[in-house]
């Protein structure tokens, strides 16, 4: 269901990727299926809201949950949501996501679990492992997000016990973005500034290390769209 832009030269994303930890991959599917892919997100009704709780709790509302809250219960939250994020790890955004196990993901034909089974085997993953440099890696995870005005996911780095995890991936499915709309994948170095700013933009495989600090900025009001991508990590 899907194949690699022939414009990508593995070799010169193996140097960069070795030489700072990250790189990206412009664009990384054919044309055509990008599109179809970015139009299936857009379309989908199956989204659900998580929202860090603290203490590794996430909370969830599908679209039905979201959409009868209150005007007053929304307001709480939005006050909760923006204290959890001024001194601990906080985010909110919607998401789909895609079961690790293969049969799960043969059994169904969600473009989405294509994708994930794209990029787990085959020339996708080699291109990966040659990028990366890692022989090892096994398969990806996925799962597709939207970002949408007043969503964002603070400073963290990845680094979870047991997860096997070599690196992390980003596709941004966004034909159309302005810096100014926020949205932004942010690098942070070892000080905490700002190393890198990745603006959303539209068939591009962000790809960088585990573990590297990073973070998305909040998506303003400004926003026309909602920030699409299909995010996961490349695990051993």
């Amino acid at each position: 269901m899907f194949t690699l832009h022939e414009a990508i030269d593995a070799d010169a994303l193996a140097a960069e990727y070795a030489r700072s930890g990250r790189v990206t991959i412009a664009p990384f599917l054919a044309d055509a299926e990008a599109e179809a892919l970015h139009h299936q997100l857009r379309e989908r009704g199956d989204w659900r809201k998580v929202i860090n709780s603290g203490a590794e709790r996430v909370f969830e509302l599908d679209r039905a949950a979201q959409g009868g809250m209150s005007a007053d219960q929304r307001s709480a939250l939005d006050e909760a949501v923006y204290a959890g994020a001024r001194h601990d790890f906080q985010f909110r955004y919607e998401t789909v996501r895609v079961p690790d196990e293969d049969a799960a993901r043969a059994a169904s034909e969600d473009p989405l679990f294509a994708f994930a089974r794209f990029m787990s085997s085959g020339p996708a993953r080699e291109l990966l492992r040659t990028v990366t440099g890692t022989a090892a890696i096994r398969f990806a995870d996925a799962q597709a997000t939207a970002y949408s005005p007043g969503d964002f996911l603070t400073r963290h780095d990845d680094a979870v016990a047991g997860k096997n995890r070599v690196a992390a991936y980003v596709m941004s499915l966004n034909p159309v973005w302005r810096i100014e709309w926020g949205g932004l994948l942010l690098m942070h170095d070892a000080q905490g500034h700002g190393a890198a700013a990745l603006v959303p933009g539209f068939n591009r495989l962000n790809l960088f290390s585990v573990p590297q600090m990073h973070s998305v900025s909040e998506v303003t009001r400004a926003a026309p769209y909602r920030r699409y991508s299909i995010t996961g990590w490349l695990r051993s």
